[in-house]
């Protein structure tokens, strides 16, 4: 008898269900061609479900070329439907994806850049977008610009200039798809193989991958507790731009002061390159206001990168560029080529949520509730480790830097702590260009984190480490 696993409690619809296992029986050529399968009605009285289902399910394969009808004989296999396995997979294997669960549920991961995800001001959010979706303009439904909603860009413009001291016309802002793709863009832009990127080390490990890609290559310069080592950029250097985080280093946590802002600018100017400024999560600076930004220094010099991601939700995919006017044209067409458009109902979503003024009063609610969190991690990891711990780079943003005596956090290190005490870390040295110089030093972010999983997270670092 031809039998099939149905499982009703699963999530998947029982067509789905017999399609697949009959499909992959095929595939793996546990079902040879020629061979005959029950006729509908047969099969769903096996089973115990509706012959529609069979029916559906088995019309489905045929559409798809596995089966074949052959009138007055019945539904045979296919010919050419098998493919050879590298590695037969057990055909119930997508009850098995289905049944899996994140094997990480009581893991604390101390993940930096994540906002506080049940936060998110949904209700307002919702409100807004119901209120765009029903009443714009039926062209909104069709395809946009490249640069994206110019409502967005004009709001944009307005409250960059106001809190950031960003200037710049709406016209040199490109609305992207998270800053991910803004960095893409930007190397797409300006580099090829051989050319030469001046940037801070460490940085991100994702943005070292984006800018190296090309086949350029990166020029690590040191960090310290202020940024950049301006002082140590090399004089004979001609890069295609320099690379900075001036307002939060990543990872480090450090703000580059004037001083150090008008000699990268200086140095910029002489060799005629530009500079880009990734100003990722400085709305949440917890001493006084944020920093200005080094574009409004300099803003046929600097391209500068910003996203909503750590402001709001990484899930809306909502960043931007702001470029000289000479880049523009470009990179319109670069964000074209690469996805015609960031989706226009989220633009319009976020314009009216910037220009009612929702979003600096939810940043306003983050920044204390984040600063309370930020205050519990340096108290917890003081109670736990006293004088054995030195914090830093916790004056903005997500994240603090949280430096060990005698403790080298090597890749075994971190993946024994994660396997044997469920609590995730993130080492410097994942992001460092130049490499042994910040063994001791790990990446504690704490936006996604409560109180109590704050506290439990670095009582069992404590239980990993002594």
């Amino acid at each position: 008898m031809f039998w099939l696993p149905i499982d009703r409690s699963l999530n998947i619809p029982l067509i789905r269900q017999v399609y697949e296992q009959i499909r992959t029986r095929i595939l793996n050529g546990e079902l040879a061609a020629g061979e005959c399968l029950p006729p509908t009605r047969e099969l769903a009285s096996n089973l115990g479900i509706s012959r529609n289902v069979v029916v559906e399910a088995y019309e489905q394969l045929l559409a798809e070329g596995f089966i074949e009808a052959r009138q007055g004989s019945g539904t045979f296999v296919a010919e050419g439907a098998f493919l050879d396995q590298q590695k037969k997979s057990d055909y119930l294997s997508f009850f098995k994806i289905q049944d899996i669960t994140e094997e990480t549920t009581e893991l604390i991961d101390f993940r930096s850049g994540v906002p506080a995800l049940d936060m998110f001001p949904r209700h307002i959010w919702g409100q807004i977008a119901k209120q765009v979706c029903v009443e714009t303009p039926h062209s909104i439904f069709g395809y946009g610009y490249p640069e994206g909603r110019s409502e967005l860009r004009h709001i944009l413009s307005r409250y960059l200039k106001r809190t950031r001291g960003v200037h710049c016309h709406p016209d040199q802002l490109v609305i992207t798809s998270g800053a991910t793709q803004a960095l893409s863009l930007i190397a797409n832009l300006l580099l090829s193989r051989g050319e030469e990127v001046i940037i801070e080390d460490p940085i991100t490990h994702e943005i070292q991958t984006i800018f190296s890609s090309p086949g350029s290559v990166l020029h690590p310069i040191p960090v310290d507790e202020q940024g950049m080592r301006t002082d140590m950029i090399p004089q004979n250097k001609k890069p295609r731009f320099i690379f900075v985080t001036p307002s939060h280093q990543f990872p480090l946590g450090g703000t580059l002061p004037i001083q150090r802002r008008i000699q990268l600018i200086q140095f910029a100017r002489k060799v005629d390159c530009f500079i880009v400024e990734d100003d990722y999560d400085s709305e949440f600076r917890y001493q006084g206001a944020p920093i200005h930004s080094l574009q409004g220094l300099d803003p046929d010099r600097v391209i500068y990168i910003g996203t909503f991601s750590k402001i709001l939700s990484p899930a809306l995919r909502l960043g931007y560029l702001i470029l000289p006017p000479s880049l523009t044209k470009r990179c319109k067409e670069l964000k074209w080529f690469t996805d015609l458009h960031t989706p226009s109902l989220q633009q319009l979503t976020l314009a009216r949520f910037i220009d009612e003024r929702h979003l600096e009063r939810h940043i306003r609610k983050m920044k204390k509730i984040y600063k309370t969190r930020r205050d519990h991690v340096k108290k917890c990891l003081l109670e736990q480790f006293g004088d054995k711990v030195k914090l830093s780079g916790d004056s903005t943003g997500l994240h603090m830097i949280a430096e060990f005596q005698n403790i080298e956090f090597s890749n075994e290190k971190v993946k024994e702590i994660i396997a044997e005490h469920k609590v995730k870390i993130y080492p410097v040295e994942l992001h460092t260009i130049q490499k042994g110089m910040h063994q001791n030093k790990i990446i504690l972010g704490y936006g996604n984190l409560t109180l109590e999983e704050i506290k439990e997270g670095i009582h069992r670092l404590k239980n990993a480490l002594i």
